[in-house]
């Protein structure tokens, strides 16, 4: 019986799966099953590499599935390269790894891959590149996921199962593009999503139209500005600009450390006060805050208030230009809400990112389909039913990753001892 990538291969011969771009008539392509020891995690970013890590510490094998031709694909391509971490160093670090001395406390894109690479390698986490999944399925009559992945050269299909599936993709598997703006497709300027914007010195001199006003939306304007391009900001909600820093402090190492001791509202009420003495009143620049604090949206919505690197100056000398809602578009530019007609020669849309797991996951009580996420709440969203678990949909970053990874790990691991223990016994009695 021949292996096949940390596995048993079950079919002498392979069997057909109906899959979208198959080679075979009717759709059809050839696959493999292929028996995996261990759990199959879903995605080979910071979430993945965790639980994989975590669980060879622990003596339990895994496979890694990756839809890119590396890991951290996202972090590697899909963001902007002047990005740096919004965290501090040391709220950033996987488990059982720390980042390098001499890391400066907010790490840069490219600091923050590398760490990523070496943990890999420390770790001989080895993913199966370009693997993307097709469908993923509990099999009650064997107690086991089928998990279907397409090779992204070769088109063919291979079917992995395993006892346990650790779904990894995260919080921002896909590209939210906007739906229902009218004129959209008449626009005839350069429009892309910041998940494809490099650097702004390709705008340099442009009239840029940057649709989002969160942390990507902020930090886009600011390079463009910086880059000689004229940015304009589109801000249709109520949003809280906190200072990435306090008196030399992280406004979040200061949340967590004061929500040790205070109520939730006292703390919002402190950082309001505070962000008032440092930004002053954003409300002036077109930037309303909400009647609700920002830690307390965060709880109960995900919505990260925005840490201020240096945009928020720039709209108060009027070198970002704040703009209200896009009533529609027009083949130069748009129109905005107010009626007021401009002409862009470009649009970024910081629109942000979403689950892609309804896509592939045949599941619906642990997973919502509406929005890709865990129904539970953290603390309890890292487990579901059939030995079914999730990493890296907190709404906490980095660190709800690593409480994730490292408690899937010691539940899998019980199991895998259990299941050690049994098959020794029954071989000894054999």
């Amino acid at each position: 019986m021949p292996v096949s990538h940390r596995g048993l291969q079950l079919d002498a011969q392979p069997s057909a799966a109906l899959l979208d771009g198959g080679h075979g008539q009717d759709g059809h392509v050839p696959t493999r099953r292929v028996w995996v020891p261990g759990p199959v995690i879903v995605g080979a970013g910071p979430s993945g590499l965790a639980t994989a890590a975590c669980l060879k510490a622990r003596g339990v094998p895994s496979l890694v599935l990756e839809r890119d031709a590396c890991v951290a694909g996202s972090w590697r391509h899909r963001t902007y390269e002047r990005m740096r971490l919004h965290l501090p160093v040391r709220f950033c670090e996987l488990p059982l790894a720390p980042f390098p001395p001499g890391t400066p406390p907010y790490p840069t894109r490219d600091q923050f891959i590398a760490y990523l690479d070496a943990y890999a390698r420390a770790f001989a986490v080895e993913p199966l590149l370009g693997a993307r999944v097709r469908a993923a399925a509990y099999d009650a009559a064997i107690g086991f996921w089928r998990v279907t992945v397409q090779d992204a050269v070769t088109r063919t299909a291979t079917e992995f199962m395993s006892r346990w599936l650790v779904v990894a993709t995260g919080e921002n598997a896909e590209p939210v593009w906007p739906h229902g703006v009218e004129g959209m497709d008449a626009y005839r300027g350069t429009m892309m999503h910041t998940s494809t914007y490099k650097r702004g010195d390709e705008f340099a001199g442009k009239k840029v139209l940057v649709v989002g006003c969160g942390n990507s939306g902020m930090e886009v304007s600011l390079d463009l500005c910086d880059n000689g391009a004229k940015a304009s900001m589109v801000v249709r909600d109520k949003l809280h600009v906190l200072p990435r820093d306090i008196l030399g402090i992280s406004t979040f190492g200061l949340s967590v450390f004061l929500l040790k001791w205070l109520p939730m509202k006292w703390v919002d009420a402190l950082f309001l006060f505070l962000s008032r003495l440092i930004l002053g009143e954003t409300g002036k620049y077109g930037l309303q805050r909400p009647k609700i604090g920002p830690l307390q949206i965060k709880k109960s919505t995900g919505k990260t208030p925005v840490l201020d690197i240096g945009a928020l100056r720039k709209i108060r000398d009027g070198e970002i230009k704040v703009v209200p809602a896009i009533n529609r578009f027009t083949e130069s530019g748009v129109e905005f809400a107010d009626g007021r007609k401009e002409d862009f020669d470009a649009v970024i849309l910081a629109t942000g990112y979403k689950s892609n797991v309804p896509s592939w996951l045949k599941e619906e009580d642990f997973f919502s389909q509406s929005d890709g996420f865990p129904r539970m709440a953290f603390p309890h969203s890292w487990r579901g039913k059939n030995s079914l678990y999730a990493t890296g949909f907190t709404r906490r970053g980095l660190m709800g990753s690593s409480y994730d990874a490292s408690r899937i790990a010691a539940d899998i691991a019980n199991q895998w001892t259990e299941a050690l223990a049994r098959n020794i016994t029954a071989h000894n009695n054999a």
